[in-house]
């Protein structure tokens, strides 16, 4: 039995703790950075805000006291939006020891910094003058679905395979299986960039385009974020498997995609920030990343077509049928190119 704590009480954080609970063998404790959501969570034993329909099982624990979260557990799980890793790393650190195992279930590129959401938690590591683990999870996982026990295959991800083996036998259940890797950098930018692409997807869904459009972007967008991930020092064969592929499947055809939802929005002619406001509070995480990736893209020379359109939209208001006919329009090219 190990004892686990989440951070982050999201509808994501929420469906890791409930999943975790589910084994019956660990003490599961769901942090929230609002003490006034964490009343609400114990009140109710749900989460009617972001995840509805899950009552949480006797055994969970709900806090938002920052040492009783983290001093006690021997892995933490961070799963908060992308924008508050660092401010939520940096509040929690002082509490944290070098006994502890990180996982990273969050899924961005750091704004400014162009950082992977590892290597900002190591950032705020070194700041307090801790060297642990840390790992990445991702991979095709809605977490209602997780929520619900549907089946569910992630990859977990460290330096160290025996830190990967470790949480592998820690989660694993019948409903979640791990796979395990080596290549962090692959994992986490698989898991980030595929959110790019589900806005683009969402947007060719919206224009009415049609599926042939909808699998030529898909094909293209694993082209365009397998050239980023390896010029950052991923591994190509990692975009392949579930943090890669299956992620952008997933993302960019499940009508649970917060992703693709703004993309669909955005083409029917819908402005940003109200589609941004009707998600009340959830996080559509290809939003951020979209700029992050191309500062990242730019900064190493690497071409990214379909992400520089998405940019393009989201910042500077592009019409979305141009955006597709530029994508149409750009000179011809080597597939394998």
């Amino acid at each position: 039995m190990s004892r686990i704590t989440v951070l982050g009480s999201g509808a994501w954080g929420t469906a890791m703790a409930l999943s975790l609970c589910a084994r019956g063998d660990h003490e599961v404790a769901l942090w929230s950075h609002r003490a006034d959501h964490a009343a609400a969570l114990e009140s109710n034993r749900a989460n009617l805000r972001y995840l509805p329909g899950f009552p949480f099982p006797e055994a969970l624990r709900i806090t938002a006291d920052d040492r009783a979260a983290v001093r006690g557990a021997e892995i933490l799980v961070c799963v908060v939006p992308s924008e508050f890793l660092r401010v939520t790393m940096t509040r929690l650190s002082p509490h944290m020891h070098e006994d502890q195992v990180l996982v990273s279930a969050t899924k961005g590129i750091e704004d400014h910094t162009f950082l992977r959401m590892t290597e900002a938690m190591h950032d705020c590591l070194d700041d307090a003058r801790l060297v642990l683990p840390v790992g990445a999870l991702s991979g095709p996982s809605f977490a209602q679905e997780v929520a619900a026990g549907m089946p569910t295959a992630v990859t977990i991800a460290f330096t160290d395979p025996a830190d990967a083996a470790r949480i592998q036998r820690e989660f694993s259940s019948p409903a979640l299986r791990l796979y395990t890797n080596e290549d962090i950098v692959g994992v986490e930018m698989g898991g980030a960039l595929k959110n790019v692409i589900a806005i683009a997807a969402g947007v060719v869904a919206g224009l009415g385009l049609g599926s042939n459009s909808a699998a030529g972007l898909i094909t293209r967008g694993i082209a365009e974020i397998t050239r980023l991930a390896v010029a950052a020092g991923g591994r190509r064969e990692t975009l392949r498997g579930l943090s890669g592929l299956g992620d952008l499947v997933l993302t960019c055809t499940g009508s649970l995609s917060r992703n693709r939802t703004v993309g669909f929005e955005l083409g029917r002619g819908r402005q940003l920030g109200d589609i941004l406001s009707g998600l009340d509070g959830k996080v559509a995480e290809g939003v951020r990343t979209t700029r992050a990736a191309m500062g990242l893209a730019r900064h190493l020379g690497v071409e990214m077509p379909i992400t520089e359109q998405m940019e393009l939209i989201l910042d500077h208001g592009k019409n979305a049928h141009e955006a597709l006919r530029d994508l149409m329009l750009r000179p011809g090219r080597d597939e394998e190119d």
